[in-house]
């Protein structure tokens, strides 16, 4: 007799299980397993059929995992860490209760540990794949190196993380790899292009630290634990790309101590050691290969990456006490500056205010307030720095002087736009399009006058019909004008509306669906335009102040 099939034994229901089978099946508690799964990229899934995954138990939606990642961690050698961990503590407490002192200090330096080392090479067979990743890793390493020292984020990780995220910024510096910049409410914004992938972060403001009530901190260390791995091995493999020595060493020679290397070294203002120099390479002529545009393209970009890199080349910074000093530090050094600033704020300055060969000098106060200005030098704010850098040319200084109302400060990081959406007119500018009002009104004044003279010469042969009444008569008719292209854009609406007539109808909803939001784009574009302007007009209405001395920059020399 054929065995009967039985239900939910097949198919969808056999593809998943629950999180309570699974800890049954790992013989894991709770909290081992939400480390196993972060440490080896084992997630919940969602899936197609729920009635089906969950074998007709829908009173309750659980927490479903693929069955094949389970049986995959069955097999997982750190499994056997966590009970020895367990098995570990268990002694540890029985010691203690018993003031066993001496099986306890036994006990703790015969600590079970576990390596991280064969989990990363497992989940990155590649290293492009771990620089792919490494935009998270470098979000969360920067966020929290900012941590105070409590129970739940120890002195250790922070310090790690402090390490590991302050030779990424050096080798981001040595290998002239940063290409935007961006500073908003939640941090600074940066994008940096390494071994041919982008790659973009976050560095928060340094504000005081406030846990919030929502996040598990402790469910946070475990990510912190893998990315730590991870960021160290990234940093070996790209250190030894530059040739330059791992851990970092600064290339000036000194005999202070290891405490004072570490704060220079953290300083960022200071170029790092390399075991070997390499020569300059000669360019070779380019082979042009496929279509010539889009290598012309190329060649510009690199020409402009070129030269973006070697921006700040011959200046020599400033940095007043209000400047975040990390950000600008590396932003300046990434591009070619030196920096240095007050030796009372941080440690790592290598020169003083009075130094003659500065060229510019970052400040953020209230005019008035600078005091002495040293002639010679340009006195701008921090924006200067970050639109230079966006732009890939030194901005114009008096846009951005003390004491001066700044432009915009712009995204570069909004690459495609929908239809509809608002771009303001700096961005215009900046990307060649043409807008001028002037010619717009022009055009309204020529469509003014021709509509005028086209009533006047109606005004005209009405006159003339009423003089000669009601007289039998044939007159030529008169040809309506229209313009060139008006019969191809009655052509254009005809067949679009005919392709909306085919949209099929299960897709109708999801097309007025866009509409419905280009057109909500659109209005909220045309409310901005219509603020911006009157914005304009009411500034432009204001007479403009004479500039005191102290706000103009100090571009003369002195003699």
């Amino acid at each position: 007799m054929v065995p009967r099939k039985k239900k939910f034994e097949s198919g969808e229901a056999s593809n998943f299980m629950t999180r309570k089978r699974a800890l049954k099946k790992l013989q894991l508690t709770l909290k081992d397993f939400r480390r196993l799964c972060i440490l080896k990229g084992v997630f919940p899934r969602e899936p197609r059929n729920r009635k089906r995954a969950q074998k007709g138990n829908v009173s309750k939606v659980q927490t479903l995992y693929y069955e094949k990642d389970i049986r995959f961690l069955l097999h997982e050698p750190i499994v056997w860490k966590f009970r020895e961990f367990k098995v570990f503590l268990r002694k540890l407490k029985r010691a203690s209760e018993k003031k066993n002192w001496d099986t306890v200090e036994r006990l703790h330096q015969n600590k079970p540990k576990y390596s991280l080392d064969t989990i990363v090479k497992e989940r990155y067979p590649t290293f492009i794949d771990a620089i792919r990743d490494l935009e998270d890793c470098l979000c969360l390493s920067f966020l929290y190196s900012t941590f105070p020292k409590t129970h739940k984020t120890p002195v250790e990780m922070t310090s790690l993380c402090k390490r590991l995220t302050t030779e990424f910024l050096h080798y981001v510096i040595e290998a002239k790899a940063l290409r935007k910049v961006f500073c908003s409410i939640k941090g600074y914004y940066f994008q940096a292009e390494i071994k041919g992938q982008t790659v973009t972060w976050i560095v928060p403001h340094s504000f005081g630290f406030v846990q919030p009530a929502s996040v598990d901190m402790r469910l946070m260390s475990i990510f912190v634990e893998f990315y730590c791995t991870v960021l160290g091995f990234v940093n070996f493999r790209l250190y030894h790309s530059l040739n330059l020595t791992y851990p970092p060493k600064l290339a000036t020679i000194t005999d202070a101590g290891e405490g004072e290397m570490e704060d220079r070294v953290a300083a960022l203002n200071q170029s790092l050691f390399r075991t070997v120099v390499e020569e300059e390479e000669e360019q070779l002529e380019s082979i042009t290969v496929g279509d010539e545009e889009a290598q012309q393209e190329a060649v510009k970009e690199r020409e402009a990456r070129e030269r973006q890199s070697t921006l700040f080349n011959g200046l020599r910074f400033f940095l007043g006490r209000e400047i975040p000093r990390e950000p600008l530090v590396f932003m300046i050094r990434a591009v070619g500056g030196e920096v240095s600033w007050d030796s009372s704020v941080a440690a790592g300055a290598t020169y003083t205010s009075t130094d003659t060969r500065i060229t510019h000098q970052l400040v953020d106060r209230e005019a008035g307030t600078a005091g002495e200005l040293v002639l010679g030098r340009f006195y701008v704010q921090p924006q200067w720095v970050f639109d230079s850098i966006n732009r890939r040319e030194i901005c114009p200084e008096k846009d951005y002087a003390h004491g001066e109302t700044l432009p915009p400060h712009l995204s570069p990081f909004i690459q495609e736009r929908r239809l509809g959406d608002y771009v303001p007119p700096e961005q215009r500018a900046l990307e060649g399009e043409k807008v001028e009002e002037e010619d717009e009104e022009e055009e309204e004044e020529e469509e003014n006058e021709e509509e005028d003279d086209e009533s006047d010469s109606e005004d005209e042969e009405g006159e003339k019909e009423e003089e000669e009444g009601l007289k039998m008569g044939v007159k030529v008719g008169m040809m309506d004008k229209l313009d060139e292209d008006h019969d191809t854009k009655m052509q254009e609406d005809e067949e679009y509306k005919l392709r909306v007539m085919m949209i099929k109808k299960k897709h109708r909803g999801l097309y007025r669906s866009m509409m419905k939001n280009r057109r909500k784009r659109m209005n909220e574009t045309k409310l901005k335009e219509r603020k911006r302007k009157e914005w304009d007009d009411q500034n432009d209405s204001k007479p403009k102040k004479k500039k005191s001395a102290d706000m103009e920059p100090v571009s003369e020399v002195a003699a």
